[in-house]
């Protein structure tokens, strides 16, 4: 018997934990990848098959319609051997697409995918459910979410993805279409919050470049929907509007901020236009003036430029 000295305790040994796969670090929300993963199924060439099943029926047929040589017990059990061959190998042929592949179970459990194409047969003992592996696109109704500085917007993503891995798609996830659209609308959510849909104070980064969305929503997608068998190649935005509440209020701002800029250029304009007419008046020697007359006809000449060049608010509010 061991006895632990009085003062000290046993300390047992923790058993360190692997990562789970796919995780983000830092990310506590990652999903677990599912444990099954893609296989090949069992298959055989079509040919062989319809070359059996029409071999048995002739052996059939030969056995009812030819000479009663052999007791009709063994000719019985012959024939229903023969039977049983042509609607084992007739049930189980079945055609193999482009972008589409069988995924076999029986009672529930996976037993492989056929990705080849042409006639194939597959045992009929099997459940075979057709899985479209194509290259999709799906277009998103308008997402509501908010920007950095809590604005309500409306987003349309445009993404383009397929089945990967189908056994993670079939059994990773109850419907992996619909948790597609699910995580399109969680990282909308995420992205669109970090950034404004505008700056209205100068030129920052703004969700107006699409380019920037776009790569953080495409990264996101791939990380999000890799362990349920779905590969994601681009997530685009499509539209990026304001929220029907706040859209008329939004677009008086934005025509605001514009003229606000087109004024301010117009003034930048007007400012270096009378310093270089005045700098030529007084190195020609067309005028002599003292820092008073100077700063007069700077005054005038850019009221004059400003009154012919930028127009008033209400001339361009109409």
């Amino acid at each position: 018997m061991t006895i632990t000295p009085q003062g000290s305790r046993a300390e047992r040994p923790v058993p360190a934990q692997a990562p789970t796969a796919y995780a983000t670090p830092g990310r506590a929300g990652a999903a677990p990848l599912p444990e099954i993963a893609e296989r090949p199924g069992r298959c055989l060439p079509g040919g062989l098959a319809v070359l059996t099943a029409l071999a048995a029926a002739g052996g059939t047929a030969a056995l009812v319609l030819g000479p009663t040589g052999t007791s009709p017990a063994v000719r019985g059990g012959a024939v229903a051997v023969l039977v049983a061959l042509t609607a084992l190998t007739a049930l189980g042929l079945a055609r193999g697409r482009p972008g589409s592949v069988w995924m076999l179970t029986r009672h529930g459990a996976y037993h492989g995918t056929v990705r080849r194409t042409g006639l194939l047969w597959i045992s009929p003992l099997l459940v075979r459910r057709r899985i479209d592996t194509s290259l999709r696109h799906w277009r998103s109704s308008p997402i509501e979410a908010t920007d950095a500085g809590g604005t309500p917007l409306q987003i349309t993503v445009l993404v383009v993805w397929r089945v990967r891995d189908t056994a993670r798609a079939a059994f990773g996830v109850h419907d992996h279409v619909r948790y597609l659209r699910e995580q399109v609308e969680a990282a909308v959510a995420r992205c669109v919050s970090r950034l404004p849909a505008d700056d209205f104070h100068g030129p920052g980064p703004t969700l107006r470049a699409t380019d920037r969305l776009a790569d953080d929503l495409t990264r996101i997608l791939v990380q999000d929907l890799r362990p349920v068998g779905v590969e994601v190649f681009s997530a685009q935005p499509v539209r990026v509007d304001y929220a029907p509440a706040v859209a008329s209020a939004m677009r008086r701002a934005q025509l605001a901020a514009l003229d606000a800029r087109h004024r301010r250029a117009a003034l930048d304009d007007a400012l270096t236009a009378v310093g270089e007419t005045v700098r030529g008046l007084l190195e020609r020697g067309l005028v002599d003036l003292d820092d008073y007359e100077r700063k007069a006809l700077v005054r005038d000449l850019t009221v004059a430029y400003c009154t012919a060049h930028v127009p008033d608010g209400g001339a361009q509010a109409s």
